[in-house]
């Protein structure tokens, strides 16, 4: 589990910034289960998602979300494992592919964090933020992500990684701006 606590470049929770903002959400919850929620949903309803704000500057270290109150899925995928980290709860990053347009390709990648509850196990959540149609939740042991998978090609992929993928980061330290970003998301190809 040591891996899914470390400080990293990206997941930089010992961060100041970070790790006091961890600490002020923790306040006097008591349980990894609560302390996790308050972490889920400060990330998920502050932190502006880029696309929908048409926000720069493109973040991708936790520290940075923070500091600019923005960032696209993975982005805030990154902060929200930092906070969950700094509260010393397990966390990684998971990721799904869905189509762009939602009924057809291309595909991307889409960034969400998998946290280890001590009650219920590894259990992922969504922070990219809720608009008109899209209404992610903290409701373990059920999950609600922003986005289910509905066609061929899309996947929900397994496995739970300790720092984001190296696409993932090219993209976001790669973008210009959001839009670039927008233009140039990662994708991976499906195995079998």
């Amino acid at each position: 589990m040591q891996k899914y606590l470390n400080n990293s470049e990206i997941i930089d929770w010992r961060d100041p910034a970070v790790s006091a903002k961890a600490v002020d959400l923790a306040g006097d919850l008591q349980g990894d289960e609560a302390i996790a929620k308050a972490c889920f949903v400060f990330v998920r309803d502050s932190i502006s998602h880029s696309w929908d704000s048409q926000q720069n500057p493109v973040t991708c270290r936790a520290s940075a979300v923070l500091e600019h109150g923005t960032g696209y899925c993975y982005a805030k995928s990154h902060l929200l494992a930092a906070l969950l980290r700094a509260n010393s709860i397990p966390a990684g990053l998971c990721y799904q592919r869905l189509t762009i347009d939602h009924d057809r390709p291309p595909f991307c990648l889409h960034g969400l964090v998998g946290v280890y509850l001590q009650k219920h196990g590894w259990y992922r959540i969504d922070p990219r933020g809720n608009k008109p149609g899209v209404d992610a939740d903290f409701c373990p042991p059920l999950e609600k992500l922003a986005f289910p998978i509905i066609i061929g090609g899309e996947a929900d992929l397994p496995e739970i990684w300790p720092e984001p993928l190296a696409i993932v980061v090219k993209a976001l330290q790669a973008g210009k701006d959001y839009l670039d970003v927008a233009e140039n998301l990662p994708d991976v190809d499906l195995i079998g």
